[in-house]
């Protein structure tokens, strides 16, 4: 048996954090590679240990390729973010993981390298645990803070101080979603006139305060029909923000962003988390419906697929974004990747869970400071699982 050979595949969940599964996988060198995956943790599991582990288990983990490969085209679950797609990213941000630490390297070095030595970040303006358990968290109207950081209020109530105080920590970008608690009335297909003044003032809030200091994403949550999100972005015109992100349902509907774009000319689109493999995003570049590529790499196919990704739409002259707001190993693998891919932009960052429960579940978090990300340090991911979150963990094993 070859030293890099997979003896062994992990699965780890804590109830606290219903969304987040991770996945260790051991060699028969005694290295343990790290990753993780996002939503619907309970069929992530199954389907690794069901149908993943039994194909892994005895292959050689250094042929990242061949497994990306070979995971990434199933028989059914191949489109989209589906629980294939997104227990193929965590296996393979295990394997880079494995990697680096096999290498003695962190994982920016062994896919090629740094680009840059550090990536400007942007706040998404979410709360403490926003996302993390099962139910997302929509802000209303008298809701209160839970703590310094609980920036959702902040956008939605005093968007103004919210910008300043992004601003006295360095950041010069953040994103926000104001429409969103608008959308359940129609279900998204209808975007009145008094709900659209309503979700503009934290814009307008944000620009009287800090003027072009502050760069804004305006995040739709792929929550509208064509007509609702055209009137949006025609609102948002004149407030100019740096993108707007999956403003329609669902972003691999191509046709509609295009008559989005015609329609509001000049309107930066941002596309798509949502989306899983490179043939969504092939889609999306030939038609010329986005401006901004953004992967999520525990729902796109992991730290292989994300680079073919980005050279895809290198090849359109189009940057990438990786997306965080999810858990703390996947901000960890979308760092090494943003500081690797060449066209790469920004780093998502949410300072609410910067500064609680992620570092309560890994033992090391990417460096912030003035609005920018620095590198990892030391070999593979450069992080692991905090021995407490271990302890507290339901642990679900497959062995060869």
């Amino acid at each position: 048996m070859k030293a890099s050979t997979i003896t062994g595949i992990r699965t780890l969940r804590v109830p606290e954090r219903a969304n987040i599964l991770w996945v260790e996988i051991e060699t028969a060198e005694g290295l343990v590679g790290l990753g993780e995956s996002f939503r619907g943790a309970a069929a992530v599991e199954g389907q690794i240990h069901e149908l993943v582990a039994p194909s892994l288990l005895g292959q050689d983990s250094r042929n990242i390729e061949r497994i990306h490969r070979h995971l990434m085209t199933p028989y059914v679950g191949f489109g989209a973010s589906s629980a294939e797609m997104r227990a193929a990213s965590a296996v393979d941000i295990a394997l880079w993981d494995l990697m680096g630490q096999r290498l003695g390297v962190p994982v920016h070095e062994a896919l090629g390298g740094l680009s840059r030595d550090r990536i400007r970040a942007y706040n998404t303006c979410a709360g403490y645990d926003y996302n993390s358990a099962r139910d997302r968290r929509d802000i209303r109207a008298g809701e209160g803070a839970i703590g310094p950081y609980d920036d959702q209020v902040a956008f939605m109530q005093r968007a103004d101080e919210l910008a300043h105080s992004l601003l006295e920590e360095g950041f010069t970008a953040m994103k926000i979603w104001p429409f969103d608690v608008h959308a359940p009335a129609s279900g998204g297909q209808v975007m009145t006139l008094e709900d659209l003044k309503k979700g503009m003032e934290p814009f307008e809030k944000i620009r009287r305060a800090v003027g072009d200091r502050m760069e804004v994403m305006a995040e739709l949550h792929s929550l509208f029909s064509l007509p609702a999100a055209t009137r949006i972005c025609q609102a948002l015109a004149p407030i100019r923000p740096f993108w707007v992100e999956d403003p329609i349902g669902k972003m691999d509907d191509t046709a509609a962003l295009v008559e989005l774009r015609r329609a509001v000319p000049g309107m930066p689109i941002c596309a798509s988390e949502t989306l899983g493999g490179k043939v969504a995003f092939r889609e999306l570049l030939v038609a010329g419906a986005t401006d901004v590529v953004m992967v999520d790499l525990t729902w796109c196919g992991g730290l292989t697929e994300a680079r073919k990704i980005a050279a895809l739409a290198e090849a359109w002259a189009r940057p990438v974004a990786p997306h965080d707001c999810t858990g703390p190993v996947t901000l960890v693998a979308s760092l090494h990747f943003a500081l690797h891919a060449a066209t790469a932009i920004f780093q998502e960052v949410v300072r609410a869970t910067l500064a609680s429960w992620y570092r309560d579940l890994v033992t090391v978090l990417p460096r912030v400071e003035q609005g920018f990300c620095h590198p990892m340090q030391g070999p593979g991911l450069g992080t692991q699982l905090q021995p407490d979150t271990r302890r507290r963990a339901a642990i679900r094993e497959s062995r060869s």
